[in-house]
């Protein structure tokens, strides 16, 4: 049970990355990020053929880990948390401009030894219950924002509805009192 890749990117450009071992990460990774929205920031986990992909996006970096299936969901956000945090801070004003791989070779080591600690260390360490509370609150915040978010529409779709049926109704009686008239609409209404 262990974090096995993570990378660190802008849009598709990869600013940074550490595989654990060898395989087709970033093959695959590749084909994910495509489909990453990053004009909103988000969290989310894609299982495929025994692998987790966890990612979040944040201010359009995408900070992306594959674990084998096994591993903690909680811990894997912890990880891109803490990765996110020291990226940032590292180097926050050469994000937005930065050429491909520019980051790799001074943050691959950071994120091998983030990667080695949340992989081993973590399942012991007694602050995980705090963290992965800290998450759930956060978690429990976006899905009541996005509830408010869809009571909100469906309030504003039942009005509507409400307005067309009344547009509806004043329609059919229009319809009526023009057809009262015959055939000569202007003197309709005098």
């Amino acid at each position: 049970m262990s974090i096995l890749y993570c990378t660190i990117t802008r849009g598709t450009t990869v600013l940074a990355k550490h595989a654990k071992c060898t395989g087709n990460f970033q093959e695959v990774v590749e084909h994910i990020l495509v489909k990453i929205e990053t004009n909103k920031d988000s969290k989310m986990s894609y299982t495929q053929t025994g692998y987790l992909f966890h990612y979040i996006v944040e201010s359009g970096i995408i900070y992306l880990c594959i674990t084998d299936e096994a591993f903690d969901r909680s811990t894997s956000f912890t990880f891109l948390l803490e990765v996110k945090k020291r990226f940032t801070k590292t180097y926050q004003h050469r994000i937005e401009t930065a050429l491909p791989f520019a980051m790799q070779s001074e943050f691959s080591n950071v994120l091998a030894s983030e990667m080695n600690r949340f992989s081993n260390s973590l399942k012991n360490d007694p602050t995980q219950l705090k963290n992965v509370e800290n998450q759930i609150n956060e978690l429990k915040g976006i899905m009541i924002s996005n509830i408010d978010t869809i009571t909100r529409r469906g309030e504003k779709l039942e009005l509507l509805v409400e307005k067309a049926d009344d547009l509806n109704a004043s329609v059919i009686i229009l319809i009526i009192v023009f057809a009262s008239c015959g055939t000569n609409w202007s003197n309709c209404g005098k």
